[in-house]
């Protein structure tokens, strides 16, 4: 499919409220596949709509097993807390400490605009609540406690190896 641009913090389109998906079409069918192959070209984890510019409710999320496409999600469940370094396809090159839920369970659509609950602990919930609240024309940055710190991809590159 395509890569698109991933918009960055300052463009007004990443604090709108997103709109509610009410049919799946040819249009939103290519717009799934566009925004997962932009996650995995950006090297992410997750992408939200607004995040190319598109004012819909889906999100994608990839933590390494299978990827997710929820359309319409909404966090039903939430307990347990995290705090970690977070960062953003939106805001590159940074990363800051937010706490979040340990584990959610999310409500939501699939591509074939069925219903289905997913959950996630650990990192998969972090990246849900994340997505999700793009959706709502939230970024981590208004939750970040502290300062938002350089991120180094040299170090990240050395602890792979």
């Amino acid at each position: 499919m395509a890569i698109r641009e991933i918009r960055e913090i300052g463009d007004e389109i990443l604090k709108k409220q997103c709109k509610e998906v009410t049919k799946m079409t040819p249009r939103m069918h290519t717009l799934i596949c566009d925004m997962l192959d932009t996650m995995y070209e950006a090297m992410g984890v997750g992408l939200a709509a607004p995040q190319v510019g598109i004012l819909k409710r889906i999100v994608v999320v990839d933590i390494g097993d299978d990827p997710h496409v929820l359309i319409n999600p909404e966090v039903i469940e939430m307990d347990g807390e995290q705090t970690g370094d977070e960062g953003c396809l939106s805001v590159p090159g940074k990363v800051g400490t937010v706490t979040r839920p340990n584990h959610v369970k999310v409500k939501a659509l699939n591509e074939d605009m069925e219903e289905m609950i997913v959950e996630g602990e650990g990192l998969l919930a972090r990246a849900f609540c994340h997505e999700i609240d793009h959706l709502n024309g939230q970024l981590y940055v208004d939750k970040v406690e502290g300062e938002l710190h350089d991120v180094d991809y040299d170090d990240l590159e050395e602890e792979e190896e």
